[in-house]
């Protein structure tokens, strides 16, 4: 049987656990991810990024595109862009972003 001393004091662990995640949580809220690469922009960035060349290029030719994939590749982005509703790969276009800044290395149809 367990004590009633024990079981007293017990209870207080739960709130104290509790407390103390939220703290470090509301501390570390603009802290680094430290499992992220530093120097290369992030992968939902590219995707935005590579939506917003593509609109510069043609602004109403790929009005209603947005990224599908996106992969690292040595040192930059490849990031698939499909024409929504899907179209299975017809009409999409890879743009390939430079990873350090997104800038614009090349445009081309995906390779089957």
């Amino acid at each position: 049987m367990i004590p009633n001393g024990v079981r007293r004091h017990r209870w207080l662990l739960y709130p104290a656990w509790i407390l103390l995640c939220a703290v470090l949580a509301f501390a570390l809220r603009h802290s680094e991810d430290p499992s992220r690469r530093t120097g290369r922009i992030l992968s939902n960035d590219a995707g935005i990024r590579a939506v917003a060349v593509l609109r510069q290029v043609d602004r109403a030719g790929y009005r209603d595109y947005e990224p599908v994939h996106v992969a690292w590749e040595v040192d930059r982005w490849i990031v698939l862009c499909d024409r929504v509703p899907h179209t299975a790969l017809r009409e999409a276009v890879v743009v390939e972003l430079d990873g350090r800044d997104g800038r614009l290395v090349r445009m081309r149809k995906p390779v089957n």
